[in-house]
C-alpha cells in the first residue's frame, strides 16, 4: 500500500552528473617550445654531420692512436698523478682544515697562511719550483732541528720529475680541499654536536658518526669537482717533460703533423674518464644522502629497468 508524500514536502533530488564533469579542458599548447627544440636538433645534426664528413678531423688517424701503446702508457701516468695528487692532497687538506678549526691560535694562523700562499701561487709556478728544487738544496737531511743530522740524501737522486709533480699537485690541491672540508664541517648544525656531547659520546665518535656523515653531503660535490679539475690539470705537468697524456700527444703530433686528430685522442680520453668520475660521484653522493632523504630517487639504471618492465607488461 503506497502513501502519498505529505503536502509541502520537497521533491527528492536525484544525483546526476556534475557540471564540472562536463567541462572540456583545453590542452595548453606551447608552439615555441617545439620551434626551439627543432632548431636545437638541427644545430646538433649539423655539428654531428661536420664531425663525420669533414676530412680535417682525420678519424682514421684518431682510431690508429686512440688505443696505441704509447697513449695508454701516458694515460696510466695521468691516472697515477691524479690518484696520488688527490690522496695526498685531501689527507693534507684534512689536517689543514682541522688546524683552521682548532682553538690553537698558532695552528690557525699557520693553516690560514698555507691556504693563502698556495692559492695565490699559480700551479705551473709551484710545479717548476719543485722540479728545480735541487738548485736551492743540493742535499737534504733529517735529524734534530738545529742539531745533528741522522740521514742525509742527494735531492737529485730522490726527487724525480714524477715525484716533483706529485708534490706540487698535492700541495696545491691541499689548499683547496682544506677549505672544502672546513666548509662542510661548519655547515653541520651546532645542535648536532651539542646533542652528541649531552649523550656523553667520546669525541672520536662525535666526529666520525655524527659530524662526518653530515658534512660529507656538503663536501662531496665540491670535492668531486676538484678531483675532476686535478685530473684535467695534470696536463700542465707537460712543462716538466713528464710523459702524461697531453705531453705524449704533443710528441706524436710533433712528429706526424696530425695535430687535430691527436688532440681529439686526448680530448676523448679526458671526456671518458671524467664521465667515469662523475658516475662514481653520483653513487657516493647517493650513499651519503640516505640519512637526509626518506626515500632515495631511483638510479638511471633502475629507471631503465622500470621502463623496460612497463613495456614488457603492456606487451603481455
Amino acid at each position: 500500500m503506497s502513501s502519498a508524500a505529505p503536502a509541502g514536502a520537497a521533491e527528492p533530488v536525484t544525483a546526476g552528473p556534475s557540471d564540472d564533469d562536463s567541462l572540456v579542458v583545453a590542452r595548453t599548447r606551447h608552439p615555441w617550445r617545439w620551434v626551439v627544440a627543432a632548431v636545437a636538433l638541427v644545430l646538433v645534426a649539423q655539428f654531428a654531420h661536420g664531425l663525420i664528413t669533414n676530412p680535417g678531423w682525420d678519424w682514421p688517424t684518431f682510431r690508429l692512436y686512440f688505443t696505441a701503446h704509447s697513449v695508454l702508457t701516458a694515460l696510466k701516468v695521468t691516472l697515477e698523478l691524479t690518484f696520488w695528487g688527490t690522496l695526498l692532497g685531501f689527507l693534507l687538506g684534512g689536517v689543514v682544515a682541522i688546524a683552521r678549526l682548532s682553538r690553537i691560535p698558532v695552528l690557525q694562523v699557520i693553516a690560514w697562511a698555507y691556504v693563502w700562499a698556495f692559492r695565490s701561487i699559480p700551479l705551473i709556478v709551484q710545479l717548476l719550483f719543485w722540479f728545480n728544487l735541487a738548485y736551492l738544496y743540493k742535499r737534504l737531511s733529517l735529524g734534530v732541528p738545529f742539531g745533528p743530522a741522522f740521514v742525509t740524501f742527494d735531492v737529485n737522486q730522490v726527487l724525480s720529475g714524477f715525484s716533483a709533480a706529485v708534490i706540487g699537485l698535492a700541495l696545491h690541491q691541499a689548499a683547496y680541499s682544506a677549505e672544502i672540508i672546513r666548509a662542510g664541517v661548519i655547515s653541520v648544525d651546532a645542535g648536532q654536536l651539542e646533542a652528541a656531547k649531552s649523550l656523553g659520546l667520546p669525541w672520536h665518535r662525535q666526529f666520525f658518526t655524527i659530524i662526518v656523515p653530515q658534512a660529507m653531503r656538503g663536501i662531496l660535490p665540491n670535492a668531486a669537482n676538484e678531483v675532476i679539475s686535478l685530473f684535467k690539470g695534470t696536463s700542465i705537468v707537460s712543462v716538466m717533460a713528464i710523459a702524461e697524456l697531453f705531453y705524449q700527444v704533443q710528441v706524436i703530433y710533433g712528429r706526424s703533423g696530425r695535430v687535430v686528430p691527436l688532440l681529439m685522442v686526448a680530448t676523448v680520453w679526458y671526456i671518458v674518464l671524467t664521465t667515469v668520475l662523475s658516475i662514481v660521484q653520483y653513487y657516493i653522493e647517493r650513499h651519503f644522502a640516505k640519512g637526509a632523504l626518506r626515500e632515495l630517487s631511483p638510479t638511471p639504471w633502475q629507471r631503465v629497468r622500470a621502463t623496460l618492465a612497463d613495456i614488457t607488461g603492456e606487451r603481455k
